[in-house]
């Protein structure tokens, strides 16, 4: 599977991404996938080729490039209990720091690089995101009606920015939530919300699951629930993404 490192230029410099993309040739379409905050390393790696084989080019962006190259921090192998909340110690003041004007002042250089790469069609896109990726892949959504035909999160903030930002979206939306991270009553008044915005979703908390089940290097890691993440976004993209 073909693969290698970019440089997307922004408002503010230079980005650094992974792409993963088909072996066989022609042009596919492009979904750009948020990483969750601990970044661009080898899970993500696996989890941008493992998408690349069903047929699209994949765009993995370092989302907190303006504090340098990823890794940004040194990850262990396996990001256990033991060693995680001094990792998230570190991160949080990048996420504090990635404000929504970034957020989308980046969404709009991701979207332009993704959709200008010779292997990309000229169809419309999907965005997918993991942990806080997938509030970014929201408000990426939300800020490109026209061309994001479908959004996905996964144990993400999907809802922090209310349900006003909701009415914004016409992608088609899977979000796919840990028990431990929405009751059942908050996952009720996510989906009114959503049915009030007039959007085609599906919104489910996945069972048995923690914080951070899609990763397979941490605690966090369910596999039947990565599959199940698999069986929901694989069908979304090839119901909204031409030659998927």
């Amino acid at each position: 599977m073909p693969s290698k490192m970019v440089q997307i230029p922004t408002t503010d410099g230079q980005a650094d991404a992974f792409a993963a993309f088909p072996d066989h040739g022609g042009r596919h379409p492009g979904v750009l996938m948020y990483a969750d905050a601990f970044g661009i390393r080898p899970v993500l790696r696996e989890m941008a080729r493992e998408l690349a084989g069903h047929g699209y080019y994949v765009l993995v962006p370092n989302f907190f490039y303006r504090h340098g190259p990823a890794p940004l921090i040194e990850l262990p192998e396996h990001i256990g209990e033991d060693v995680r909340p001094a990792v998230v110690a570190q991160v949080m003041p990048l996420i504090e720091a990635h404000t929504a004007e970034r957020v989308l002042s980046d969404a709009d250089a991701y979207l332009r690089f993704l959709t200008t790469q010779p292997e990309v069609g000229g169809g419309p896109v999907a965005v997918t995101g993991y942990c806080i990726g997938g509030l970014l892949a929201m408000r990426t959504a939300a800020a490109h009606p026209g061309q994001v035909a479908a959004v996905a999160g996964f144990h993400g903030p999907v809802g922090a920015d209310g349900p006003d930002s909701l009415s914004k979206l016409t992608a088609q939306v899977h979000l796919g939530h840990a028990e431990t991270d929405l009751t059942p009553e908050a996952l009720g008044e996510l989906n009114q919300a959503l049915d009030a915005a007039g959007i085609d979703y599906t919104s489910e908390i996945y069972p048995g699951t923690v914080h951070g089940f899609t990763l397979s290097d941490t605690d966090a890691f369910h596999p039947a629930a990565l599959q199940l993440h698999w069986d929901r976004l694989l069908p979304l993209l090839g119901r909204t993404l031409a030659n998927g």
